[in-house]
This record gives C-alpha cells, structure tokens and sequence, in this order.
C-alpha cells in the first residue's frame, strides 16, 4: 500500500501534469501557435488575432517555456519551425481534427429544427438569393438560427478547419487549398465574369477580347483575393499583360462605386452585374475567352449528416429548383427596385 506521503506526492504529479497540458493545448495557445506557423510572420499574425506583437511573442515565448524546447527560429528575417515546432504542429492539427469529428458526431444526433447554422460567405459573392432563402427559411425552420459571416477566402479556410462555420459560400476551384480531403462541395451555380466600361466606341460589342481590355486603367480587389487570382491567371493564360490597377477594393459595391465615379473599368461576377442596374454611360460586355468559375457550398466532411444541415441544403436545392439561380436573382432584383419605385 502506498504511504499517504506517496499519495499526495501522486496527487500533486498529477496536477502538475493537467496543469502544464492545459497550458500547451489551451485554446488560446494552439490557437496563437497555429496562426503564427500559418503566417511566419509575427506582425500579420498578431493583426490578425487582434493583439500586439509583443503580446504574440510574449505568449510564444510562455508556450516555448512550458514545452521546455523552442518551436521557431530565425534565418535572417525568415521564420522557420524547429524540429518541436513540426511536432507541436501536428498535434494541433490532429487535436482539432479530433475535436471537430467529436462536434460533428454529436450534432448528428440533433433536433433538425433546433440549433444553429453558422454560414461564411466570401465577401466578392452577390448576396440577394442568399438573403431571400434564408427569410423563406426561416419561416419553415424558426427553431433553426442562421448566423451570416462576411469573409476573406484566408478567413473562410481557417473557419472551416476551425469547425468556426458550418457551411461557406465560395468560388472553387481553389488551388490554395492543397489538401481536400477533409472537405466537400455542393455546387449552386456557374459563374463567369464582365467586363465594365465607359467607352462609347466599343458600347455595342457584346463581347471583347482579353488583349483590348488592358488598353484601360481597372479597379480590382486585393492581392490574395479569389477574383484577382482568377483574372491573373486568365490573362497569364492567354498570353496577355496583366491590367493595369490604378485601386484596389475588397467588395464588389465598393468597385462598382468606384468604377461609376471615375473612367476605370473593371470585371464582375455575371450574378452580380445582373443584381445592379448600371448607371448611364456604363456598358458591359462578356470577355474573349471567358473567364468563368463555379459557386459552391463548401463544409468539412460529412457535415451534411447532421440534420439541421442536412435540411438546409435540401431546402436550398428545392428553392433553385422551382426558379433558377439566374431567375431568382432576376426577380429578386426586380421586386426590389420595383420596392424602391414605390417608396419614392
């Protein structure tokens, strides 16, 4: 038998232990470790998490201290993970892996009527059809709560993997993501994008060629977006210069506003262009070869086994299948500046 001696020294072990675990993998820590060793760059990662970079080293540094071993080091102005850097990063991987099967079990058992769905939609997305079908969801499911988040395409992936949202509505393909097996698509539509412009001269053209249009000063979206990948690519393809961005914006509003203030132009997602009467003086014209791109549901595997998401996206192919993505956003569209007409 062990002495009581023996028995509080265990106790106090043990303790011990928790405690130094609990500090390791406390939500926090993993999730400051695994925003640092995405980015490798202390500054992006503290804006992002919204804290001081000396914060984020200061909390680095108490995680190096608990492990008893340093998880980064420094190649000049290069940050690279030690050898206990790659393995703390594997465990965090495989604990969030872990974590979110056990959530998403749990949920399968769930009330399809009950609960919550989280939904992040890529910020460049017309929204319209998006609001209309989660009104007409609502007054099917008022049990179930919808929570709407605007979202980078980086933000979208770290929700996803962080099992932060349910569903993203995103464009695919995505050549960031190198690793898909964790994840599934229900496609909603094709997209293609627009070309807008000022030019009287080519008003009438229903479609003009990549080559022409770099001729233009644009207004794009940022480095790092979907769309400014998309049209890079296109361009790089077929062999053409890159256009010329004299702006840069992150919504598609704040582009179109741009773009009807000034004499730039710009391409679109089609869904959205429909969406928003042009203002006079602005034309459009489909681009030679088309630029297109498919819009998706996206979530982690399997997902779709839990009720309440399962009744949604069923809900949601049988409202496009009564009326079309394109004639949905038509008369979304139309009801709404006919709603505009009458209130002036």
């Amino acid at each position: 038998m062990r002495t009581k001696q023996e028995k509080i020294f265990s106790s106090k072990a043990l303790t011990y232990l928790r405690t130094k675990q609990e500090k390791i993998f406390s939500s926090k820590a993993l999730t400051y470790f695994l925003q640092l060793s995405d980015t490798m760059n202390y500054t992006q990662a503290a804006q992002i998490l919204g804290i001081t970079q000396p914060a984020l080293t200061q909390q680095i540094k108490k995680l190096e201290h608990t492990i008893g071993a340093p998880l980064f080091y420094s190649v000049g102005k290069k940050l690279r993970l030690t050898d206990a850097g790659y393995t703390m990063l594997s465990a965090s991987h495989e604990i969030n892996r872990v974590l979110n099967n056990a959530t998403d079990e749990i949920q399968q058992s769930s009330n399809a009527s009950q609960g919550e769905i989280s939904i992040g939609i890529l910020s460049s997305i017309e929204t319209q059809i998006f609001e209309d079908f989660i009104a007409h969801y609502y007054q099917k499911e008022p049990g179930i709560k919808i929570i709407v988040h605007m979202l980078t395409r980086k933000e979208i992936w770290e929700n996803l993997e962080n099992n932060k949202v349910d569903l993203a509505i995103m464009y695919l393909p995505d050549d960031s993501i190198k690793n898909w097996k964790p994840y599934q698509s229900r496609k909603i539509t094709s997209e293609s994008l627009v070309f807008i412009h000022h030019d009287e001269k080519i008003a009438r053209q229903k479609r003009i060629k990549l080559q022409k249009t770099i001729n233009y000063n644009w207004v794009t979206y940022p480095e790092e977006f979907y769309l400014d990948g998309v049209i890079k690519e296109a361009y790089k393809n077929a062999l053409v210069n890159r256009p010329h961005s004299v702006a840069c914006f992150t919504t598609p509003d704040q582009i179109r506003h741009f773009v009807n203030a000034t004499d730039v132009v710009t391409a679109l997602p089609e869904s959205y262009v429909m969406a928003h009467p042009r203002k006079k003086g602005v034309f459009t014209a489909k681009l030679d070869p088309v630029i297109s791109f498919d819009l998706d549901f996206v979530f982690r595997r399997d997902k779709d086994s839990i009720p309440r998401i399962e009744s949604f996206l069923n809900e949601f192919e049988a409202y496009l299948a009564k009326k079309g993505y394109t004639e949905r956003l038509e008369e979304i569209t139309n009801n709404r500046l006919k709603e505009h007409s009458d209130n002036d």
